[in-house]
C-alpha cells in the first residue's frame, strides 16, 4: 500500500474534461508507479484502463500528479 499524501492532487484531462482528484481518494502517493496511477484513475473514471495507455504521468515538485495525453511534436 502506498504512503498517501493527504493534500496531493491528481489532475487529469480526459475526454475534453479537466478533473482534480485527491490522491488520498485514489489511495495513491506521488511515488506510486505509472501503472498503478492509471489503473486507479481508470476505476475512478469508470473506464477501461487501456484507454489511458497513450497517457503520461507527470510528477510535479509539489507532490501533485498530472495525467495527460502524450504530446506529439513534429
Amino acid at each position: 500500500m502506498a504512503t498517501v499524501v493527504r493534500d496531493g492532487v491528481l489532475h487529469v484531462r480526459f475526454e475534453g474534461r479537466s478533473i482534480d482528484v485527491p490522491l488520498a481518494g485514489l489511495d495513491l502517493s506521488p511515488t506510486s508507479d505509472e501503472r498503478e496511477v492509471k489503473h486507479r484513475l481508470a476505476e475512478y473514471l469508470e473506464t477501461n484502463p487501456r484507454r489511458l495507455d497513450a497517457y503520461v504521468v507527470d510528477r510535479l515538485s509539489n507532490g501533485n500528479l498530472t495525467v495527460r495525453p502524450e504530446a506529439v511534436f513534429g
